[in-house]
């Protein structure tokens, strides 16, 4: 799951000529639900959509307050977008979970924000409508949310793959062979080099 966090001053959003929803000064979240996407995720997010430090306390000093302790709002609107996977220059949303299955799912998040908070200060868009949202960033501030339950970027998934290979071959190599390889690449650097065993380089450390 992923979330656009944005500090705002106010936000709106519209549907066709009818402003359907508004905030003063609180967060603007942009919601997108992957596809593997579970509770655990929905929760992860409400929690720090809730406690984010991204304002300051009534002495002025940045970033140490959340929304809940100013008493702010907070407006959400669902952006299966941002689940987007380019395909060249072409966008795909194969990794958005289905609108059947994501409506109630974001609902319940919607829900879950309520019941954590006041639910008069939580607000929202038109789930699928074609929506006009008018951000007025403060700052600006915007955190990029991803939840550590969902999918990892295919491109970083591959790396840490490789990471992991490399990992279970050096560990497959037994001590000796390792040892054996080590000293080689020694030797072949600097044949001259001393492995310590005649005493040259323990003698200059400390006892």
């Amino acid at each position: 799951m992923r979330a656009i966090i944005q500090r705002v001053t106010k936000a709106t959003v519209t549907v066709g000529e009818e402003e359907i929803s508004s905030i003063g000064r609180g967060l603007c979240v942009l919601l997108g639900v992957s596809v593997e996407d579970t509770q655990k995720d929905a929760d992860y997010i409400v929690r720090k959509i809730l406690n984010l430090r991204l304002f300051e306390d009534e002495a002025g000093r940045a970033w140490t307050k959340s929304v809940v302790d100013r008493d702010f709002e907070v407006l959400c609107v669902s952006q299966f977008t941002l689940q987007c996977v380019l395909k060249g220059n072409k966008p795909d949303f194969h990794s958005a979970m289905p609108a059947e299955l994501a409506q109630p799912f974001y609902h319940s998040i919607l829900e879950n924000l309520r019941s954590s908070y006041k639910p008069e200060l939580i607000k929202d868009g038109r789930f699928g409508a074609y929506m006009q949202v008018h951000i007025q960033n403060d700052g600006p501030v915007t955190i990029d949310l991803t939840s550590p339950m969902g999918p990892s970027d295919p491109r970083q998934l591959s790396k840490q793959e490789k990471q992991q290979q490399r990992k279970e071959k050096t560990r497959s190599k037994g001590p000796s062979e390792s040892s054996r390889e080590k000293g080689a690449a020694r030797s072949r650097r600097d044949p001259n080099a001393s492995s310590g065993a005649d005493g040259d380089v323990s003698s200059d450390r400390e006892p």
